[in-house]
């Protein structure tokens, strides 16, 4: 474990250095977050009684994905693995005497939080800031505080979860492009990045909710803005620690039989 924590603290330090960029990543994600709330004004001040989320709830929903994008987005991807596993100096990770799935989740933990530390503070300052209903707001309890801190805990775990499956099903194709385009959007839009789940069909947000994708930044978000019930929000979480699990132990399950398989070419 030793180990694992000082390989986690390396990336995350190698992680902080691009100041530079998350400067430009605060510019860029503050301006996509006031356009999609703008965007949204407009849908809202034509059919406002039928919006699924009070439109404070909504403001709050997307400054909290703009300024938590690198935690949650499942497209941003450590290309770096990429490159080990089709280049095949994957053999050089699987030399260490640590085991290779556990040494990626820290890598990519690391990797995702430095990133989201140097952004988000910027983004939600300026975001509290401005007018309402615009502003992003503070929690609507004290209680939905301290549940969204956990559930953000975990909805980041299932996310890293996810993402180790796209890496592990990488060994079994010439190019990670298809599985990486395929498997990404499909989470990015089942699991609110594109749109937030209350503006989807109910008959498609029951079987959503169930998923892993309904227990990535939905939960932590809705929960943040008060859109769902502290009994919702429990059994949220609930479903939040089962999918966390459920993909740790597959993406250990196919990582072990892929290596006892895979072959590397060149030398």
């Amino acid at each position: 474990m030793r180990a694992y924590v000082s390989f986690f603290k390396m990336k995350f330090i190698h992680g902080l250095q691009y100041r530079a960029a998350a400067y430009a990543g605060v510019a860029t994600q503050f301006a996509w977050g006031f356009m999609y709330i703008m965007l949204y004004s407009t849908f809202y001040s034509s059919n406002p009684q039928n919006a699924p989320m009070e439109f404070s709830q909504l403001s709050s929903y997307i400054w909290l994905q703009q300024a938590f994008l690198a935690l949650f987005m499942t497209w941003f991807l450590d290309n770096e693995i990429f490159d080990l596993i089709t280049e095949g100096n994957v053999s050089y990770e699987l030399c260490r005497p640590l085991d290779i799935y556990n040494m990626w989740f820290a890598k990519n933990c690391a990797n995702r939080l430095s990133k989201a530390i140097l952004r988000c503070f910027p983004i939600l300052i300026i975001a509290y800031l401005l007018p309402k209903p615009y502003k992003f707001n503070l929690p609507s309890s004290y209680a939905s505080g301290i549940l969204f801190i956990l559930s953000m805990v975990l909805a980041f775990i299932v996310v890293i979860s996810y993402s180790m499956l796209i890496y592990i099903l990488t060994f079994y194709t010439i190019s990670p492009m298809g599985v990486r385009l395929t498997l990404v959007m499909i989470a990015d839009f089942l699991s609110g990045g594109l749109v937030p789940l209350p503006f989807l069909p109910e008959w498609l947000t029951k079987y959503i909710y169930l998923s892993p994708f309904g227990s990535m930044q939905n939960v932590p978000f809705r929960i943040y803005s008060g859109n769902i019930s502290l009994k919702e929000a429990s059994f949220a979480m609930v479903l939040q620690v089962f999918w966390a699990v459920v993909l740790i132990v597959i993406g250990k399950v196919m990582i072990s039989k892929t290596l006892k398989r895979v072959v590397v070419q060149g030398g």
